[in-house]
C-alpha cells in the first residue's frame, strides 16, 4: 500500500508534479504563518495590492517583505468574525463555534479572495476548500495556500467540479463573479450537485450594495431569478440580511418527486455512477438516488457509523474491518516517518554525546499531499497525533473511487489523474520532503528520476519481511 507513491503514467513511471521555482524565504510556521506571509513568495506586487478595490485587500497590511492578514492586536482587518458569526446566525445558531452542531464540517469557498474567512474556518475546527480560476498575478489560490489554507485551481464554467455528488456542508460565494442564473441555471445545478442535503449555499454580493430608498428593491431585483430557480431544484431562501442570502437545500429527497412531470430541470438517470473528473456541466439534478443522501443535520457524531461506510463507496461498501484496519496502519506508518525524518531533518545540528535526536515540531508541516489517499488513514493519523496540518487526499481516478467517504470524514481531497498536472501552483506543499513507499523495482526507477531532478535521495528497508521499500527524497531549497 502506497501512501504517497509511484504514479504509472502511460506505461512509465513518473513522480507527482512539483514546482522547480525558487522561494524567496521559507514561510513562517503555523498558525504564525496563516497570518503573515512573505509578498516575495507570491506573485502579488504592491502597485497591485494597494490598487485593488476590494475591502479584504485595502485593509491588509502591507510592509516592505511581507503581507499581514492581522493588526497588531491581533484583530482581522476584514470583519470576517463579524462576517461568519453572521452566517451562523442566519442558519439558526447562537454563534459560529456551533457550525459542527449543525453539521457544518466542510466548507467549498468559491472564488476565496486571499483567504482570511477560509482562515477563521480553520480556527474553528472546520475544514474550508478555496477554489478559484488560475490566474497569471495577484492569485487568490497561490496567497491561500501561501497562507497554509487548503485551496486549488478551478472553476465550473463548462465542467464539473472534481468532487463527488453530495459533498460539502456549505458552499460559499463572496463576490466571485458567477452570474449564477446563466446557462440556464447550470451553474446552480452544479452546486446543487455537490452540496449535501440540508446543506447551505451562502451568496454574499457587496458588489450589488444600492443606496437610498429603493435598496431593498434592488437588492430583491437582483435575487429574484436565483430564487426562481432554486425553488424549481427544492432550495428554500433561510434568511437575508444585507448583501448576504442563504439557501438550504432541501433534506427530504421527497421533494422531488412531489414536483410536476414537466418540472425544469428534470431529475437525472443515474443508473451509472461517473466519477465526476471533470466531466461537462449538466442541466439536470443529480444525487437524489444515492445511498450517501443523509442530511447533514443528522450526523451526530465524528465517526462514521456502519451504515454510512456501506454507502460511501460507488458499487460497494467499505468492509468495516478493512476501514478500522487501514487507520491503524497509517498510525504506525505516520510514527515511523516521523522518526524516520526526524535524523535527516537535524542532521546539520550539533548534540551532545548520547542525546536522543530531538522530535521535529508539531507545527513543522503545514500540508500533505497524500498521492493515493485510500480511505484517508494518513489524514486521520496525522489528526490523532496531533499534528498541526492540513492533507490533500487524491484519489487517483484508475483507482477505486472512495472521495466520498474520505470527504464525508470531514477530510480535503480531490480525484486526479496523475498523467497530468496537479491544478497548483509551484511551492505548494510543505518543507521539501518526498516520502514514498512501494516495491524493491518501483522504488529503483524512482531513485533514479529523482536523481534527474536534482533531488536528493536515500532508501530505506522498513525490515518488515516484505519487498516494500521507502524512498525518502528531499527537494533542494534552490534550483540546482
Amino acid at each position: 500500500m502506497s501512501s504517497i507513491g509511484i504514479v504509472k503514467c502511460l506505461g512509465q513511471e513518473s513522480v507527482a508534479w512539483f514546482g522547480l521555482q525558487r522561494i524567496t524565504r521559507s514561510p513562517l510556521r503555523w498558525p504564525a504563518g496563516r497570518d503573515v506571509i512573505w509578498s516575495g513568495n507570491v506573485r502579488l506586487s504592491r502597485d497591485q495590492f494597494l490598487s485593488s478595490g476590494s475591502m479584504t485587500k485595502r485593509l491588509m497590511l502591507l510592509e516592505e517583505n511581507q503581507i499581514a492578514f492581522h493588526s497588531e492586536d491581533g484583530s482581522i482587518f476584514d470583519g470576517v468574525k463579524d462576517y461568519s458569526r453572521q452566517v451562523a446566525e442566519m442558519i439558526g445558531l447562537g454563534s459560529d463555534a456551533e457550525f459542527h452542531q449543525a453539521g457544518v464540517r466542510t466548507v467549498l469557498d468559491i472564488g476565496c479572495g486571499f483567504g482570511s474567512f477560509g482562515a477563521h474556518l480553520v480556527s474553528l475546527k472546520v475544514m474550508p476548500i478555496c477554489i478559484a480560476a488560475y490566474e497569471a498575478t495577484g492569485s487568490q489560490v497561490q496567497v491561500a495556500l501561501e497562507r497554509g489554507l487548503p485551496a486549488m485551481i478551478g472553476n465550473f464554467i463548462s465542467r464539473q467540479l472534481p468532487y463527488p455528488s453530495l459533498s460539502f456542508d456549505m458552499i460559499h460565494c463572496t463576490q466571485c463573479s458567477i452570474i449564477w442564473d446563466d446557462k440556464d441555471g447550470m451553474f446552480l445545478i452544479e452546486v446543487d450537485r455537490i452540496l449535501k442535503p440540508g446543506g447551505y449555499f451562502v451568496l454574499t454580493s457587496p458588489a450589488s450594495k444600492p443606496t437610498g430608498s429603493s435598496s431593498r428593491i434592488k437588492k430583491r431585483s437582483m435575487v429574484a431569478p436565483i430564487e426562481e430557480f432554486t425553488e424549481n431544484i427544492c432550495w428554500s431562501l433561510m434568511a437575508q440580511q444585507d448583501e448576504t442570502f442563504i439557501w438550504q437545500k432541501t433534506a427530504d429527497v421527497n421533494c422531488y418527486k412531489s414536483r410536476s412531470k414537466s418540472a425544469s430541470p428534470p431529475i437525472c438517470n443515474e443508473g451509472n455512477d461517473i466519477p465526476p473528473y471533470y466531466q461537462p456541466l449538466v442541466s439536470c439534478i443529480s444525487g437524489t438516488t444515492s445511498q450517501r443522501w443523509i442530511p447533514i443535520q443528522n450526523r451526530s457524531t465524528e465517526q462514521l457509523s456502519s451504515y454510512e461506510l456501506q454507502s460511501e463507496c460507488p458499487f460497494a461498501g467499505v468492509p468495516q474491518d478493512d476501514f478500522y484496519e487501514d487507520s491503524q496502519v497509517w498510525r504506525s506508518a505516520l510514527r515511523n516517518y516521523w522518526s524516520l525524518l526526524t535524523p535527516l531533518i537535524f542532521s546539520d545540528h550539533p548534540k551532545r554525546p548520547g542525546d536522543e535526536d530531538p522530535l521535529p515540531p508539531f507545527n513543522m508541516l503545514r500540508n500533505v499531499m497524500d498521492m493515493n489517499a485510500h480511505y484517508g488513514g494518513l489524514n486521520a493519523a496525522f489528526l490523532d497525533e496531533k499534528k498541526s496540518v492540513w492533507v490533500m487526499n487524491v484519489v487517483p481516478v484508475r483507482a477505486r473511487n472512495t472521495l466520498p467517504l474520505i470527504i464525508n470524514r470531514g477530510f480535503a481531497g480531490v480525484l486526479h489523474d496523475w498523467c497530468e498536472p496537479f491544478p497548483t501552483y509551484p511551492r505548494t506543499y510543505d518543507f521539501g520532503w518526498v516520502v514514498l513507499s512501494d516495491s524493491v523495482v518501483a522504488i529503483d526507477m524512482a531513485r533514479a528520476l529523482a536523481a534527474q531532478i536534482h533531488w536528493e535521495a536515500r532508501v530505506v528497508d522498513p525490515q518488515n519481511g516484505s519487498d516494500q521499500r521507502i524512498l525518502v527524497c528531499q527537494k533542494p531549497f534552490v534550483k540546482k
